[in-house]
This record gives C-alpha cells, sequence and structure tokens, in this order.
C-alpha cells in the first residue's frame, strides 16, 4: 500500500504482481477492495495499480469539492501517478468513474495508453442524466429504491456528514458538466489511438448500451460487449465472466 501526492490529491494505491502495467480503478465512491478479485486474477500475468480515484475510498481531499473538470482533473492526477511509478504505457481498466477517467487518459496521452476496457461508463451526460444527479443530491437523507443500498454503503463508509457532502458535490458537478455540454471524454474520442473495449450491462440505466454505442462510434478501433442479465456493477453481479474477459482482452493487446 502506497500514496501518492499531487497539491492537494493524495491517491491511495496498491501494486501486486509483474509484467505488463494495468491500472485498475473503481467508480465514485467506490474502494479497490471491491476489485480485490481482479487484481489478484490479473496479477499472475502483469503488474497491477489499483487505485482509489481522488476523494474516494482511501484517496484525498475528503470530502472532495467536486469541479466541472474534475473527470480531467483526476486524470492528470493519475498520469502524474503513472509517472511517478515508472510504468511506462499501460492498460487501463476501469469501472464506471474510473472507467471514464480511463478513457479520459487515454484521450489525453495517447501514447501512454496500450489499451482501454471499461464498464459502466459512456463518455459523456445529457439532460437524461439530471433526475439521476437528484438523486445522488438526496442519497444520503432520502434515497430512492435503486439507490438504498448505495445510501448504506457511503454513511457506513464515510460517516453521514461526509456522504452527504460528497455526494451534493458530485450532483452539482454532474449538472455543470450536462450544462457546458456534457463532455466527459467524447471530444477527445478520436485521439484514442489504442483498442477499446466498452462492457455495458443491458440493464444498466446509468450507462445504458444505446448511450456507450453512441459514445463508442467516435472512436477508432472499438468494441462494444453488451452483457445480458447485468446491470451497472457487473463486477459484482459477474465476477468470474469479467475476469476471464478482461485477462483475454489483456492477453491479445
Amino acid at each position: 500500500m502506497a500514496w501518492f501526492d499531487q497539491g492537494t490529491t493524495r491517491i491511495y494505491y496498491e501494486e501486486y504482481g509483474s509484467g505488463d502495467p494495468v491500472l485498475l480503478m473503481p467508480g465514485f465512491a467506490g474502494s479497490i477492495d471491491e476489485l480485490s478479485f481482479l487484481s489478484q486474477a490479473l496479477s499472475a500475468h502483469h503488474r497491477v495499480i489499483a487505485a482509489d480515484l481522488p476523494g474516494s475510498g482511501r484517496s484525498a481531499p475528503q470530502p472532495r469539492a467536486y469541479t466541472s473538470t474534475f473527470y480531467e482533473d483526476d486524470a492528470h492526477a493519475l498520469i502524474a501517478l503513472l509517472a511517478n511509478v515508472g510504468t511506462g504505457p499501460v492498460h487501463l481498466v476501469g469501472f464506471s468513474d474510473g472507467g471514464e477517467v480511463s478513457l479520459v487518459i487515454a484521450g489525453l496521452k495517447p501514447e501512454i495508453a496500450r489499451s482501454v476496457l471499461t464498464w459502466g461508463a459512456k463518455g459523456f451526460l445529457d439532460e437524461g442524466d439530471l433526475p439521476l444527479f437528484e438523486a445522488f443530491e438526496n442519497v444520503v437523507d432520502n434515497p430512492i429504491e435503486p439507490f438504498r443500498n448505495f445510501s448504506d454503503y457511503l454513511k457506513a463508509t464515510y460517516g453521514e456528514s461526509n456522504a452527504r457532502t460528497m455526494t451534493q458535490n458530485f450532483a452539482n458537478a454532474g449538472r455543470a458538466i450536462i450544462q457546458d455540454g456534457g463532455d466527459i471524454g467524447r471530444s477527445r474520442a478520436t485521439d484514442i489511438a489504442c483498442p477499446v473495449l466498452l462492457i455495458t450491462g443491458e440493464e444498466d440505466f446509468l450507462a445504458p448500451p444505446a448511450s456507450v454505442s453512441q459514445f463508442a462510434s467516435a472512436i477508432r478501433s472499438v468494441e462494444v460487449l453488451p452483457l445480458g442479465g447485468a446491470g451497472h456493477s457487473v463486477h459484482r453481479s459477474h465476477p468470474e465472466w469479467l475476469s476471464q474477459t478482461v485477462l483475454a482482452w489483456l492477453a491479445r493487446h
């Protein structure tokens, strides 16, 4: 376990194994602990750098003041981490916001991305996402049904006050991104030079297959892989399938 400091950001990360490097990232408010099965599977043949996103897991600051540029800010922070640990070009593997950051990194610095694999990421936001950010804003005090377990997790992990602040700040940032045009990684999608695999749960209401496919159309070398019976958190519903799919993808690239 280790920390990497850059300005007010402090990234918690762990390293496993040896071989071609892989940067593995969970989503908003998540922790690399939930992806430990994947770190273990990958570390048999790869050097795995598993990192909590700034403001999530054990990374700082907490609670975080999310802004409309936080995806790009996180990408720059993770690029600096990779330079600090001396990986050279890496495979980028991420869930949800970790996937979004992976795609932004590949667009910002095409030379450091060997490949990208994401699940639950779609590259942009639009007005259809506004109700979701309203749900995030109220998730601590008045969670709607799809987010009740997430609400319990947030309060248990971060404490009620911190969880309320981080989700409200996250919601405000999401609305600001939409107001600015909704771009996350879409504007740089044509700059991504490496192969990309976008996994999408067919029941994912946060990053639905239609949106993922729309984003994919801008990437020069991309595969979209829908998964029946899966929602947003493919790593929870289909862990063995995901491990096998990631390993097969890395073996091909």
